[in-house]
């Protein structure tokens, strides 16, 4: 059986390389990893057209990740920024937001991680803490710390114990978005982990780097999620990007 094909939002930044300097798309390489690490194939989406491009690029997946980055813009869920938020990626934001959205609307298995755990919380329409300490293990260096599943949660399904996760962000989720629910805490009481339960396919959002660590119960889930509906999914005019083209004579 083919691996299900999962699509990971990617950072748009300058960058350099041999004797180049321009505008670049960029992801760890650590995310791909993870995605083959736990059965999938890992495709790059690069920002594009917000709606129209967004809809067409997840007909075309069985599974979506939303990759952490920089913080979202606090005007998206209508608070003032605070001094410690860092500058807006304004065209990353409108991006990842539909693409959010069009994989709820196609059922499409979705995993945010830290920030995309954000953006899905904003997507729904909820709201964030600007700034929190003790998420990180420094500048520029991951932290470690317990996450506790809430019982009876897909994430509690995947990981039924309290773990030692990596983490790297100031920012958290503040008013849970319409129909999610927490499914993971901080010993901080910070929510480090949200599903929309009542949703036909997996949406879950985790607030720390599952691809940093070596457990993939997280990314496993998602592409068994993901491989379900491809098994179950009929070919439609929007996933026909994924047949066999018959060749011209």
């Amino acid at each position: 059986m083919p691996r299900p094909v999962i699509g990971i939002s990617t950072y748009q930044d300058p960058a350099r390389w041999g004797v180049w300097e321009m505008p670049a798309v960029l992801l760890p390489a650590a995310y791909p990893r993870l995605v083959r690490a736990a059965g999938g194939l890992a495709v790059l989406l690069p920002p594009d057209d917000a709606e129209d491009a967004a809809r067409e690029t997840v007909a075309a997946l069985d599974g979506l990740v939303i990759a952490g980055g920089a913080d979202v813009e606090p005007a998206r869920y209508g608070a003032v920024a605070d001094p410690r938020t860092g500058p807006p990626a304004r065209e990353r934001d409108a991006w990842e937001l539909a693409l959010i959205r069009a994989a709820i609307d196609q059922q499409v298995p979705l995993l945010g991680i830290c920030r995309g755990m954000q953006l899905l919380n904003v997507a729904l329409g909820g709201t964030l803490i600007q700034h929190l300490e003790d998420h990180t293990g420094g500048l520029g260096v991951f932290g470690s710390h317990a996450v506790t599943p809430v019982t009876g949660t897909v994430y509690a399904d995947a990981v039924p114990e309290a773990a030692m996760v990596p983490a790297y962000h100031h920012q958290a989720v503040d008013r849970l978005g319409t129909g999610l629910v927490a499914s993971a805490h901080a010993p901080d009481g910070t929510v480090e982990a949200l599903e929309l339960p009542d949703h036909a396919s997996l949406v879950l959002g985790v607030q720390w780097h599952p691809e940093m660590g070596r457990d993939t119960r997280v990314m496993a889930a998602l592409v068994r999620a993901a491989g379900e509906r491809a098994a179950s999914a009929p070919r439609t005019p929007d996933r026909s990007i994924r047949a066999p083209r018959t060749p011209v004579k």
